[in-house]
């Protein structure tokens, strides 16, 4: 090879450095901030809770639970399920007892023929609430008894039209949970950290949201997205594109992980990529450039030397190490979080690999089905089109 092509490519390995460079200081700039405490602002307008749910998920009674013990004057908890028979109505019911004081109510269908069955029972979810401003989640959320003083609070100001927060995992019962855990705390919130900074928040995460029916009414509502994949991100997008601004909350809620196996969690993972490179095809394609572990070893083999070994890798090594301490540890408190830095590097190297994979992926498995992602919308794989989805 040719030394200058070799310097190129050396010269192209130390991008992901500087990408690690701003996720560092976006998240310090994030972080840095005093956060404003709901009782600040006094908003507290009735609530609708929506629960679009679908089958039992792990410790579901005490998620559940947890929305009826807030520190709110008024507010709803509405389900919506598919079926009757679904496993989860005894959990519902359960709670109707238990919490007599509560308005619980449980709507069965959707209602609606799109393909996205969460987004159709949402639909159906805002247009039965009984109150103005509404906080979607999902069933594996547990939240603390302020929680919908602090995400609703923001609203206070009307030129924010919603209010997402980051989630952390109850425990890690297994390697797998481990491997998301570490995953999501030194790749995915650095990612919407650096969004943040760099373009604003024009995205919302799925386990909370918190808006008004105007907002989403600006957009046509969930009615106009039932046939999109990634409903929570469109959200986000979509109330922004209105002229609303969205606000990411230092606010942390808590998740139940129920990653059945390593096949799962790797599943899940490679619907999400192969979701993101139908939709935003040149950031999928840019994220070649922040993959230091692949870079770093190419550097190595195309220069096995000491020095080329301590430089790349070395740092490499340092700028995850300090990028996961900075969200994990210092942003969102999750002290233990130290003792599985080990699986930082095993991560990339899945993560590489899920993104090499996608590239040779059109559908997806979601659910019980399989989907192909057409023009941004989800159409159901037949029988005599089916493919290994992802």
């Amino acid at each position: 090879m040719h030394i200058s092509v070799r310097y190129f490519i050396l010269g192209i390995a130390a991008i992901p450095f500087i990408y690690y460079l701003i996720a560092l200081y976006s998240t310090w700039q994030f972080f840095r901030r005093t956060p404003q405490t709901p009782r600040d602002v006094g908003l507290t307008p009735p609530v609708s809770n929506l629960k679009p749910v679908r089958g039992l998920d792990p410790e579901a009674y005490e998620n559940f639970a947890s929305f009826c013990r807030q520190d709110y004057p008024d507010y709803e908890l509405l389900f919506c399920v598919g079926e009757e028979s679904d496993p989860i109505i005894p959990v519902i019911e359960k709670l109707q007892r238990d919490f007599p004081e509560r308005r619980i109510r449980i709507l069965f269908g959707s209602g609606g023929k799109g393909s996205n069955d969460k987004v159709v029972k949402l639909a159906r979810l805002v247009s039965e609430a009984q109150n103005e401003v509404v906080v979607i989640s999902d069933s594996d959320v547990r939240v603390r008894p302020d929680y919908l003083r602090t995400v609703v609070a923001p609203l206070a100001d009307h030129k924010v039209g919603a209010v997402t927060c980051f989630y952390v995992p109850i425990e890690d019962k297994t390697f797998t949970d481990s491997l998301q855990t570490m995953g999501m705390f030194s790749d995915f919130y650095a990612g919407i950290l650096v969004a943040r900074q760099l373009d604003g928040v024009k995205f919302a995460l799925g386990p909370t949201i918190a808006t008004t029916r105007k907002a989403l009414a600006s957009f046509g509502g969930y009615s106009a997205i039932q046939f999109r994949p990634a409903d929570d991100l469109l959200v986000g997008r979509l109330i922004a594109e209105q002229g609303y601004k969205v606000e990411l909350s230092h606010y942390t809620i808590s998740t139940v992980a129920d990653y059945a196996s390593m096949s799962a969690l790797l599943h899940k993972r490679l619907r999400w990529v192969v979701v993101m490179r139908h939709m935003r095809p040149w950031g999928h394609l840019g994220l070649l450039l922040t993959q230091g572990l692949p870079w770093s070893l190419a550097a190595i083999a195309l220069y096995p030397s000491a020095a080329v070994a301590l430089g790349y890798f070395g740092i490499y090594l340092c700028l995850r190490f300090a990028m996961t301490w900075m969200v994990g540890i210092w942003g969102l408190k999750q002290s233990s979080l130290w003792k599985k830095f080990v699986l930082i590097p095993v991560w990339d190297a899945i993560a590489f690999s899920i993104w090499l994979v996608s590239f040779g992926r059109n559908s997806i498995r979601w659910r019980d089905g399989q989907y192909y992602i057409r023009n941004g919308q989800l159409v159901p794989v037949t029988s005599s089109d089916a493919e290994p989805a992802a």
